[in-house]
């Protein structure tokens, strides 16, 4: 692998990330097109249903008889098949590009290997795994929703310094601080779906949406088994795509919907109709009862702890983590964030 494919690699995947929020059940895929080592063009997927990466950065390229001589670096295997847009594929085959560098394979069945393949044998050549690794973290969700078949999960609750969520009463309003609160919401506006337990909805009464930030409201879960919630809480508006998981009934309204569920294993059940429905990752926000089942399930990929200096000497205490891997730790003025994943090993 030469230092000038990771370069443009490098290159491709700052570009992919520009998608975040904005591209699933798409993945976010960068594209640079290089001639003589130097790039002549750039692009990325933007938006879900809009062009490709690929798409963009050929357009871009001002003189198309230097695509002979070029080489194309692109963070995901170019698509093989006609979907929301014709095949990637297809497009670098018709503009006779010289060189094709990717960064990994697509995981989705529909893909996976035959867009490599129709580029060979059309006689391009073809280079896969630079920067792997580093791919495959931009497009976790992606990932993990192909080979697990479900969400990436994040899992975030807010703790006192002596370990707890919230008071008796249930309360937790303020254990973080204010720029903390505002962090939470630039990652609900990069996320699909936000859930919460019953007793988080009745006794914090979360609107769930995205404010102090840009970006689209995710599509807000709560799981009432025998449908005992007030309808005028905030989640029952109807101002935003809200699904609440129960046992008693189906019912679909404007931007709400009613989803029955079986009474063993609700939260495999929950995945797989979050599968079903292209919902590529999920935030946890709580309660502690929520969780922990969660946890000690295996059905998490990444918690997101944020530790006050407030102390409650007593309440309920929060969620204990098993089989993980503390990444990193920041200070958010006098908040601790501590960011896990989970040892699968």
């Amino acid at each position: 692998m030469a230092d000038k494919d990771k370069t443009f690699m490098e290159r491709a995947l700052e570009l992919a990330v520009n998608g975040a929020g904005n591209v699933s059940p798409n993945p976010m895929v960068g594209c640079v097109v290089v001639w003589d080592d130097k790039i002549i063009a750039e692009g990325w997927h933007m938006k879900y249903g809009s062009r490709h990466a690929e798409v963009n950065a050929i357009n871009a390229v001002k003189d198309k008889s230097m695509l002979a001589e070029s080489t194309v670096y692109v963070t995901l295997e170019p698509c093989n098949f006609h979907g929301n847009t014709p095949p990637c594929a297809d497009l670098l085959v018709s503009s006779k590009v010289k060189r094709v560098v990717i960064c990994n394979l697509d995981p989705n069945p529909k893909v996976s290997g035959g867009g490599v393949q129709k580029l060979m044998d059309n006689n391009i050549e073809v280079e896969i795994g630079v920067l792997e690794e580093r791919g495959k973290e931009i497009n976790k969700r992606f990932f993990t929703y192909h080979n697990k078949k479900r969400p990436y999960i994040i899992l975030k609750w807010a703790e006192t310094a002596d370990g707890f969520i919230a008071k008796e009463d249930h309360d937790s309003k303020w254990i973080s601080n204010t720029y903390s609160r505002q962090l939470v919401h630039q990652w609900r506006a990069e996320e699909d779906a936000i859930l919460i337990g019953k007793n988080t909805a009745e006794f914090d009464n979360p609107m769930l949406n995205v404010r102090d930030t840009e970006g689209k409201d995710p599509i807000r879960i709560v799981i009432d088994p025998k449908l005992k919630l007030s309808k005028k809480l905030h989640l029952f508006d109807q101002q935003q795509t809200t699904l609440v998981f129960n046992l008693e009934r189906n019912e679909a309204q404007p931007n709400l919907e009613y989803i029955k569920l079986h009474p063993e294993q609700i939260e495999h059940q929950i995945l797989d109709k979050l599968y079903l429905r292209k919902i590529l990752s999920l935030i946890i926000e709580g309660g502690s009862t929520t969780l922990q089942k969660f946890i000690g399930m295996g059905l998490w990929d990444e918690a997101r702890l944020f530790k006050s200096n407030k102390k409650f000497s007593k309440g309920i205490a929060s969620p204990q983590l098993d089989r993980s891997v503390l990444k990193t730790v920041e200070n958010i003025l006098d908040d601790r964030l501590f960011i896990y994943t989970r040892n699968d090993g």
